[in-house]
């Protein structure tokens, strides 16, 4: 299992870092070069190999890079103000996705509408209240998604009632700005999930007695067993798909619908 993650951590790093790590900006790059491409040549053929939507899939990848770098880099920035500095020393103060990716997790993001990253590194020694800048720093990650989606959604509200170019160009932004809510959700939600180690766990567990806290925080790293048997076995899916849409209608309310 480790051998096969190590092996699709370098086949995604490869993959992800054609011009010397700016990885955000190259594939951006790749897929509006792919958008323009097909908009001069005028084929929907272009777009599909076989059964399977390249573009969709391709921004579907962007949308969740963005989605996971966000994330992690709210939590590290949240505990740096709190006043530890171990993710700025760890250079996870950033956007740059291969400072984030956990591949396992963005596959999940990418195909199934939720997902992890690798975790930012955190020292409670450097909190002024562990227990309390814990769980601020655990809800910075979800908080940010949450927020990154209603703004996506704001933008594709102000588009359609202001300009939103026709055919393929408006076809793709509005494809763009939906996998950006569906991605931050998906993210967001899932996080919220009280099984360590994921944000849910810090959040909700906080309100426990110190003494229960800490005893459950001991056992964090066995949390993953628990949530591959509850993915597996379809348990969450229901919760998760209800949290997702109620979310989802409730920023579309927000923005004064679409």
């Amino acid at each position: 299992m480790i051998l096969l993650r190590e092996k699709l951590n370098n086949l995604l790093k490869f993959l992800c870092n054609p011009f010397t790590g700016h990885t955000i900006f190259s594939i951006i790059y790749t897929v509006l070069s792919y958008i323009f491409l097909k908009t001069s040549l005028g084929s929907d053929d272009l777009f599909r190999l076989g059964r399977f939507d390249i573009v969709s899939l391709l921004v579907g990848a962007v949308a969740a890079l963005l989605a996971i770098s966000v994330h992690e880099m709210c939590h590290g920035l949240a505990a740096y103000w709190l006043g530890d500095r171990t993710a700025k020393a760890m250079g996870r103060l950033s956007l740059n996705p291969l400072r984030h990716l956990d591949p396992v997790g963005a596959l999940c993001l990418l195909f199934f509408g939720f997902g992890w990253a690798k975790p930012v590194m955190i020292n409670t020694a450097y909190f002024k209240k562990p227990k309390r800048d814990m769980s601020l720093t655990a809800l910075a990650g979800p908080v940010s998604n949450f927020l990154f989606a209603y703004v996506a959604l704001l933008i594709l509200k102000l588009l359609s009632i202001t300009f939103l170019p026709g055919g393929t160009i408006g076809r793709a932004v509005v494809m763009f700005l939906s996998a950006l809510v569906s991605m931050n959700v998906g993210l967001g939600v899932f996080n919220l999930i009280p099984i360590p180690p994921l944000d849910g766990s810090k959040i909700f567990l906080s309100l426990l007695p110190s003494r229960l806290y800490y005893d459950i925080m001991r056992y964090e790293h066995l949390g993953w067993l628990v949530l591959v048997v509850a993915l597996s076995l379809g348990v969450l899916d229901p919760v998760l798909g209800t949290l997702r849409l109620l979310i989802t209608n409730l920023m579309i309310l927000l923005v004064g619908g679409l």
